[in-house]
């Protein structure tokens, strides 16, 4: 048996880059302890404790497109819905069962207890 840690993804709206190419299909890795620990030191989480999920999606989503690096203002310039999408795919593939990703279309939001973390 072996643990698969990138998981390949479709956004529903898509990245649009500076010279307004769009960018949906990616790829994010499991995340490691020190994805979540690191950005607590990160000033910008000091002011706004939100900001911990921008950083830790930035450090786990691997590919977006041919965008090349992807970087936190990445993230910050995603659609609210393709952000919300990451955050889903993010607690599905780390909290979750990421079996029910092979049953749904590429893009499509997730049942609401599929996303649910407990």
């Amino acid at each position: 048996m072996s643990l698969n840690t990138e998981y390949p993804f479709t956004l529903p709206k898509g990245y649009v880059d500076d010279e307004g190419v769009i960018h949906r299909e990616g790829v994010m890795r499991l995340a490691t302890a020190r994805d979540e620990i690191e950005p607590l030191r990160d000033p910008r989480v000091k002011d706004n404790e939100a900001y911990a999920t921008i950083i830790v999606l930035a450090r786990v989503v691997t590919e977006l497109g041919t965008s090349g690096r992807v970087t936190t203002r990445t993230v910050e310039r995603l659609f609210a819905s393709d952000y919300r999408y990451l955050q889903d795919f993010y607690r599905v593939i780390n909290f979750g069962d990421p079996s029910i990703l092979e049953g749904m279309e590429p893009g499509s939001p997730f049942p609401q207890e599929a996303a649910a973390v407990g």
